[in-house]
């Protein structure tokens, strides 16, 4: 299994959810995040006084998928958050070595 962790713009979630759902994938974990790469920020006034964002919003999704639909869900995660402009994201692909049903205790591989 892996774990697939996509660094968005808050207004893709949407898109990628209904991507993933085409692919049949149930299950993602949403988490409003912080950060920048090469946006880098940008100046905003605030009453009057000028200052500087270098800490963008973003949404981290992640996904647990296994390893036979991992490139249909990157492929589709990307797609649905391509804009083509700087500051779209990033996806990252992790191992899962297990998980645990924290209800039951049982354990999946």
């Amino acid at each position: 299994m892996k774990l697939i962790k996509a660094i968005v713009r808050p207004n893709k979630v949407d898109d990628i959810k209904d991507a993933l759902d085409k692919l049949h994938v149930s299950g993602m974990t949403v988490t409003e995040v912080r950060g920048h790469g090469r946006q880098k920020g940008h100046t905003a006034v605030y009453r009057g006084k000028e200052y500087n964002v270098s800490l963008l919003p973003k949404m981290q999704v992640e996904v647990v998928v296994p390893e036979d639909l991992l490139d249909s869900v990157v492929q589709a995660i990307i797609g649905a958050a391509r804009t083509g402009e700087i500051g779209d994201g990033r996806v990252f692909v992790l191992p899962v070595d297990g998980n645990y049903h924290i209800r039951t205790g049982e354990r999946d591989v």
